[in-house]
């Protein structure tokens, strides 16, 4: 999928200034910007390392320049009080956007294409500038100011005494370690370069988005030296390269440029069009961590390794791209990395994994399943990997294992108590609860019938009576249907049942009675809970958190930290949860192709309008729950890409007719997906 801004949508700074690119590397690392490449967020910068310590902003941006004829000219931008400066952005003349992001200006008769990427597998931003123009253009240099952060990617910096200025001769650059514990940063040219040591410290850097969300916007960066290359001559011109790494670079950049840039990673997927798009995007949650461990990103720019998140996102990630042994893997790893049943809630390169989440186990479950209906000949690794596991998951929660997650005597699966927060609606306001849902909450107990069921199942596979269970199942599924059936507004399910009384809140948690593997609701009132769903938190980016008729509902998620968590879980749409609801809808509806047209009619815009509105290509975290339903949160969720690339799959699959002649008319959507009046995004999807 190719994206191209034209000179007029880059000039609209208010737009451009929300829209973001993202490069990976597979180590975790990653480079970050507007399309303007003016820092918006104090995560931005252009090499953000994943360290033993967490990842660190090392290279924040460059003040880039081109002069020539005594008269300089800047092609950089950033945000100071009140004002943009330097101003490249009045030479941009696009952005475009396939595999990398690649800035092209103009000054006068000279066209200047700045391109980069990261080098997979190592913490290396390659840098390439390429100058076009008539012969009577003077001679031109590009002049190049880094801009180091050094802190982590949460906090700012500030000016301070004890950074060390001094750098290092390198070839054709320098070095530099201004702090100790923290990686050294070399940055070389790829021909001539005089660089210029002298230290100095630009003030009060702002960024727009870290004001927007309520928290500190504004630091200080320090710039080592000046970097001078000359730039080809014209008309012939040519082009230069930069590399910016934590060890020196021996190789000829421009043959690294051309080697890296012609032998592009093949993908293994065999999905086209959107799918094969949202495949591409799911390869930048995959990473190995400095300890060597293979994980699952949640989400760039802040979030890590998350246990419900991983495996949320592990079935669409892994074995819907292609990459089973690579899941299968992670599965391992984390069936390792459980204690007493638990699966970590967050996982530490270091081992000292966050343990306070109910689910997690639950849903390691459901991608051992997912793995089993893609690769019904995986019997053999469950019993030898996940089998152990999932027995002790039962055993662990049947003895309880801590947190007051118990099985109570009906069967059903309490977690947690006032001051406790285990679901995945887990926010805080203030210190407390905004969605308690401590005692029986619906979804955890349809989690917890699918890994009994699926456990009864296996135990009859592997010839180990023992482990069967199916009265027990059977009195479960009773006292799940008489706890939560809420029989007024069509029937549906409430949320947590607590102290004997049901919270008839209608949230999307109900959809797993009806969407996984065994579902515990009896078929008959399937369709009821699908219904209501669709009908109170369908929207065009996913499901609602909340009805709107609901005291509580919040339409929008924004203000400061406090105000948008108060909003999280209370209406905000979620994307990931329409993985499960085309699982459901499926499962009850009548004429197929007539629910798989609506439902791919009602999310049309997720592809046609949000996929180059926010992070570039990619699929964002929350949505606001009331029209126009702007995007918030992280630019790019693991579960939101896994989850809608597994809806398409699945909807492509169930249908193929109906998916083939949407996706056609989404690809001419794309021409112009965000209708602005005031510049142009044209986006081209491949189809075959």
């Amino acid at each position: 999928m190719r994206f191209t801004f034209d000179k007029a949508a880059c000039q609209n700074t208010r737009r451009a200034l929300r829209k973001e690119w993202l490069l990976t590397n597979g180590l975790g690392d990653y480079a970050s910007s507007s399309i303007l490449g003016c820092n918006t967020r104090k995560y931005h910068g252009l090499l953000v390392a994943n360290t033993m310590h967490g990842r660190q902003v090392l290279l924040s941006t460059l003040e880039e320049s081109v002069v020539g004829g005594s008269k300089e000219f800047f092609l950089s931008t950033r945000q100071h009080p009140s004002m943009l400066h330097p101003c490249g952005y009045e030479y941009q003349e696009s952005f475009q956007q396939e595999e990398w992001p690649c800035f092209t200006y103009r000054v006068g008769d000279v066209r200047i294409r700045r391109e980069m990427f990261m080098l997979p597998g190592q913490t290396r931003l390659l840098i390439r500038w390429t100058v076009e123009g008539p012969s009577r253009v003077p001679p031109l240099t590009l002049r190049i100011k880094p801009l180091l952060a050094y802190r982590g990617f949460h906090e700012l910096s500030r000016v301070n005494s004890a950074l060390r200025v001094r750098t290092s001769p390198a070839e054709r650059g320098f070095g530099i370690a201004p702090y100790e514990g923290m990686p050294p940063l070399f940055i070389q040219a790829g021909s001539q370069c005089d660089f210029l040591p002298s230290p100095d410290w630009y003030y009060n850097i702002e960024y727009l988005e870290e004001r927007a969300r309520g928290f500190a916007d504004s630091e200080d960066l320090f710039q080592p030296g000046i970097m001078e290359i000359p730039l080809p001559a014209l008309p012939q011109g040519g082009s230069v390269c930069l590399c910016a790494g934590t060890a020196p670079c021996q190789d000829d950049l421009e043959e690294l440029w051309q080697e890296q840039t012609r032998n592009r990673p093949v993908r293994k997927h065999t999905h086209r069009g959107l799918a094969g798009h949202l495949a591409d995007a799911a390869g930048q949650f995959c990473i190995t961590g400095p300890s060597g461990r293979e994980s699952i990103l949640a989400g760039y720019h802040w979030f890590d390794a998350w246990g419900r998140d991983t495996l949320i996102a592990l079935p669409g990630l892994t074995f819907c791209t292609g990459q089973t042994e690579l899941g299968l893997r992670v599965l391992e790893q984390v069936a390792a990395s459980q204690k007493n049943g638990l699966t970590p809630n967050c996982f530490a390169e270091d081992g000292n994994h966050a343990w306070n989440s109910a689910d997690a186990s639950l849903w390691y479950a459901f991608a051992v399943q997912c793995y089993l209906q893609a690769h019904p000949e995986g019997l053999a690794w469950v019993h030898e990997h996940a089998w152990p596991a999932l027995k002790a998951i039962v055993t662990g929660y049947r003895q309880g294992p801590g947190m007051d997650i118990f099985v109570d005597d009906h069967g059903l699966l309490h977690a947690g108590n006032a001051q406790t927060q285990l679901t995945w609606m887990d926010a805080q306001a203030r210190g407390v609860p905004v969605t308690p849902r401590h005692g029986c909450p619906v979804e955890i107990n349809a989690l917890w019938y699918n890994t009994l069921a699926f456990v009864d199942h296996l135990a009859g596979q592997f010839r180990e009576p023992e482990w069967e269970g199916t009265r027990a199942l059977r009195g479960l599924r009773s006292a799940f249907f008489e706890h939560f059936w809420v029989a007024r507004d069509g029937g549906y399910l409430g949320d947590v049942w607590r102290d004997g009384m049901l919270d008839q809140s209608i949230r999307p948690n109900q959809i797993l009675a009806v969407s996984l593997p065994y579902p515990v609701l009896e078929e008959q009132h399937q369709p009821q809970v699908v219904e209501c769903v669709r009908n109170k938190l369908l929207t065009p980016y996913g499901l609602r958190t909340l009805s709107p008729d609901n005291p509580q509902y919040r339409g929008r998620y924004e203000g400061g930290p406090d105000q948008r968590d108060a909003a999280y879980h209370q209406g905000t749409v979620w994307p990931w949860p329409l993985g499960h609801y085309t699982d459901a809808l499926l499962r009850v509806a009548w004429d197929v192709d007539g629910a798989v047209q609506s439902l791919l009619n009602r999310v049309t815009p997720l592809f046609t309008e949000h996929l180059a509105r926010s992070g570039l290509g990619t699929i964002s975290e929350v949505f606001d729950a009331s029209p126009p339903y702007r995007a918030h949160g992280c630019i790019a969720q693991a579960w939101s890409v896994a989850e809608v690339l597994r809806m398409l799959i699945r909807l492509r699959k169930a249908a193929p007719a109906v998916y083939a002649t949407w996706e056609e008319k989404t690809a001419r959507l794309l021409h112009n997906p965000t209708g602005d009046t005031a510049g142009i995004c044209r986006v081209t999807l491949t189809l075959d």
